[in-house]
């Protein structure tokens, strides 16, 4: 369809000039600068496989907590005691939470609703103590720093920190941009809307949502790793804290749940806020909840869903669905 091709050229264009954007930033900024957008990115990407699971899948988590720690641990792991260059092991890292999502699916999917968005905190819980009660291999609550970030000067570790970054956080836009437009996605959507309607047309629910589950956990995970390579230091408690999902569902409900664009206008409202938050001390938590709570019952669809009502506005194309037959009115045939 000749709208759809100009729409995805549009969406080509824009890409390339964010990411040329975002890889000049080592050219003309500082340190800091390149810190905060590392941290945006590792944000986005989580706060897009929330969404995956919540805005399309309706998995909703409140245990994403257990992939960051567990790709963080990981990520230390590789680098340390394996000798993995840590800029790889950042990537391998996300193969732990994938290997470990598909048991913790199989116990998770057996609930429904509210009891499976607290099996997945329980689990968090359960991958935090154990971890907790490694004190010699991970050296239990006292955490482990990243010892392999001495083989680098502060100046090259910085700068390939970013770039990771940049593309880990687009990388994830880009991937629940595929997986929306695929069949997966409108199997997705059909699970979302009623599961066992979807199963009553042919469509193996169990087998998208797995898949669905373990990409998040493998991506979560991924972000986890890069997290603690920019922090360089990893404790349990702070790792595996269920803060972490909160942020995440905070950024995707102010964005838009259920979109692309949501989660990207949701990370950056969410660094303003956070940022003239902070001089509130430990009120801050207390007025991110007063607001998330507010713009649920304002605006439910989120930012990104007001300015689409008001404006068409659609940065990444939505799947379109055709008639199963399209009649030709003159000659009679089906095309």
């Amino acid at each position: 369809m000749r709208w759809l091709a100009v729409r995805e050229l549009k969406l080509i264009v824009v890409i390339v000039v964010v990411v040329a954007a975002l890889l000049s930033v080592p050219l003309w900024a500082g340190g800091f600068a390149m810190r905060t957008i590392v941290e945006l990115m590792s944000l986005l990407a989580l706060a897009q496989m929330w969404n995956l699971l919540a805005g399309r899948a309706g998995l909703v988590s409140v245990g994403q907590q257990a992939w960051i720690g567990l790709g963080g641990y990981a990520m230390i792991v590789l680098a340390d005691d394996l000798g993995i260059n840590m800029f790889i092991a950042v990537l391998l890292a996300g193969f732990i939470p994938l290997v470990l999502s598909v048991p913790t699916a199989a116990l998770l999917f057996r609930l429904r609703g509210g009891y499976f968005a607290i099996g997945t905190w329980v689990v968090a819980e359960v991958f935090r103590l154990l971890v907790s009660s490694s004190t010699e291999w991970l050296k239990g609550g006292s955490g482990r720093t990243l010892n392999a970030a001495r083989e680098f000067e502060r100046a090259p570790r910085e700068n390939l920190t970013y770039f990771l970054a940049v593309l880990i956080g687009v990388g994830a836009v880009l991937l629940v941009y595929y997986l929306a437009r695929s069949k997966t996605g409108l199997g997705l959507a059909a699970v979302r809307d009623s599961e066992q309607a979807a199963a009553s047309l042919g469509v193996n629910t169990t087998r998208i949502k797995l898949t669905v589950f373990a990409i998040s956990a493998f991506v979560t995970g991924v972000a986890g790793a890069l997290i603690y390579v920019n922090i360089l230091r990893i404790t349990p408690n702070a790792a595996f804290s269920v803060q972490w999902t909160a942020t995440m569902i905070f950024i995707v409900v102010i964005g838009g749940i259920g979109t692309i664009e949501g989660p990207i206008i949701g990370t950056i409202l969410y660094s303003f806020i956070r940022e003239y938050l902070a001089n509130f001390g430990e009120w801050s938590f207390i007025l991110l909840g007063i607001i998330a709570i507010v713009m649920m019952l304002v605006a439910p669809q989120g930012i990104w869903g007001l300015l689409h009502e008001r404006f068409g506005w659609e940065l990444f194309p939505a799947h379109r669905l055709l008639p199963a037959r399209a009649v030709d009115v003159e000659d009679g045939e089906a095309r």
